[in-house]
């Protein structure tokens, strides 16, 4: 098995407070109550450098998908303090929240939540109709023409190809400027070589706009894209792995997934 940190390579002790785009902190996520209380985050603490490209990994029930939505103020913690930033998003009441997610915060999803009714660019233009701000023109071109959706800023969805609606979602994510991107399983329904665009896309994104990302996947092809990978395993950091090949988080993930010889451990 690959060696890597034992806490995952989650605590970055050599960034400066500046550097850091998001920084949870003990963080625990429980829901229900009593008997019926499940808790999908023990404890959880990492620290994610600005411009940095990081996939998190898991078996199913591990608890990554809930660590996005925290980090990204979807999910308030239970316990515990999320940053984005300087900014404490748990001392945030929910319509300074959202307008915060809006504002710093990009998504993209395996649902795309294109509006079959809008063009491509003004998919990309509404959240800022959404949160009432101006729209730059020049920015949202140059976006659209980076993701290469130049020539198809005027199509609808429907006209689209299952990548090429990827992208304008990325586009989308991108055209706020945000200090972040949260991708979860953003190529979960696209065809092997589309889905290969669309992960070079945001490593693009990345080098060349100094972006950061997220990228929560069960791909090992897919994280080896990222700069480092985070496994999870029981809501807590199993490892870590810096500039990995997608074999070696292949091989890692063989060692996290449950054995179908347990209790409950059927295949994910």
């Amino acid at each position: 098995m690959p060696q890597a940190s034992e806490d995952g390579g989650a605590e970055d002790t050599t960034a400066e407070p500046s550097d850091i785009a998001v920084r949870l902190t003990d963080v625990t996520k429980t829901y229900g109550r009593g008997a019926n209380a499940v808790t999908a985050l023990r404890g959880v603490s990492v620290a994610l450098r600005r411009g940095s490209f990081t996939a998190v990994m898991g078996p199913s029930g591990s608890g990554k998908s809930t660590l996005m939505h925290c980090a990204a103020g979807l999910d308030r913690p239970t316990s515990g303090t999320v940053h984005l930033g300087d900014v404490e998003l748990s001392r945030l009441r929910e319509p300074k929240l959202t307008e915060l997610r809006r504002a710093r915060i990009g998504f993209v999803f395996q649902a795309l939540n294109l509006l079959p009714s809008l063009t491509a660019e003004q998919n990309v233009t509404l959240p800022f109709r959404m949160a009432g701000t101006k729209v730059d023109p020049a920015w949202v071109r140059e976006v659209m023409g980076r993701v290469g959706l130049s020539d198809r800023r005027e199509h609808r969805p429907a006209q689209l190809s299952g990548g090429q609606q990827q992208r304008v979602a990325i586009a989308r994510a991108l055209a706020t400027r945000p200090d972040i991107v949260f991708a979860d399983e953003p190529t979960g329904s696209l065809d092997t070589r589309t889905g290969r665009d669309v992960l070079r896309l945001l490593r693009q994104v990345v080098d060349d706009l100094g972006q950061t990302v997220v990228l929560v996947t069960h791909d090992p092809v897919a994280a080896s894209y990222a700069d480092r990978v985070l496994f999870q395993a029981d809501g807590r950091f199993a490892g870590g792995l810096d500039g990995p090949s997608a074999e070696q988080i292949a091989e890692w993930m063989a060692h996290l997934e449950p054995s179908p010889a347990e209790p409950g451990g059927a295949p994910t």
